[in-house]
């Protein structure tokens, strides 16, 4: 990627997530009254993710889940899970949770488009060429987040979510990351950006856009 990418990029970055965060700062004011009303517990989520060239940062959620929900299952949250709090399922269904990783992008721990931070017991797995993935920043939305919308709804039922989530998920997560990586730019941003925004507001045709835009096929991306 040329210079003048990464400076637009970081430009984009910054000046969206300030705009984001002085607009959204009422919203997340409620939010975090919530939280705070259901169990007393903390408002804010930090949960240690591998970011760009291997350095791990404390990526911010709104919480979500239970106090200590780590100690009571794994990574991988399906939406019958019981460590959701009420609160909890209504911020992941329109993805309110996400709002404090703006911070993240502002800090340039993350971007607002980039591959979704993992775990280090997760990237401990990448293959060589997997490793690709951390020479971008992690953003808060990409191919995947779009493609696997609903990936509490696919993971639900399951008796043990992790094994579902490696066997159903993570190959086209990782697939898709791969495919940002190569083909990132400017237009491609944009792009994740606009569809993001569009499956959000509920478009009923962001999977026939998707299909136009991913140079993956889709129907095999989905397991």
């Amino acid at each position: 990627m040329t210079a003048r990418y990464e400076v637009l990029k970081r430009a984009m970055d910054i000046a969206v997530a300030a705009v984001a965060i002085t607009a959204a700062s009422p919203a997340a004011a409620v939010v975090a009254w919530r939280i705070k009303r259901e169990d007393g517990g903390p408002v804010l989520y930090r949960g240690t993710r591998v970011g760009r060239y291997g350095r791990p940062f404390p990526m911010l959620k709104f919480r979500s889940m239970v106090v200590d929900a780590a100690r009571l299952g794994g990574p991988s949250t399906a939406d019958d899970d019981p460590r959701l709090t009420r609160t909890g399922r209504f911020l992941r269904r329109w993805k309110l949770d996400e709002l404090p990783q703006l911070v993240n992008v502002l800090a340039g721990d993350m971007s607002l488009v980039g591959p979704r931070p993992q775990v280090a017991s997760d990237v401990r797995r990448y293959s060589s060429d997997e490793m690709r993935l951390l020479d971008v920043r992690p953003g808060i939305t990409d191919w995947s987040s779009i493609v696997f919308a609903d990936e509490g709804a696919i993971l639900a039922g399951h008796d043990d979510v992790d094994r579902a989530y490696d066997e159903l998920i993570r190959p086209g997560k990782i697939a898709l990351g791969l495919a940002y990586v190569e083909r990132r730019g400017m237009r491609t941003d944009l792009e994740i950006l606009g569809l993001t925004a569009l499956a959000l507001l509920g478009y009923r045709r962001v999977p026939d856009l998707l299909h136009r835009v991913v140079p993956l096929d889709l129907a095999n991306v989905r397991r």
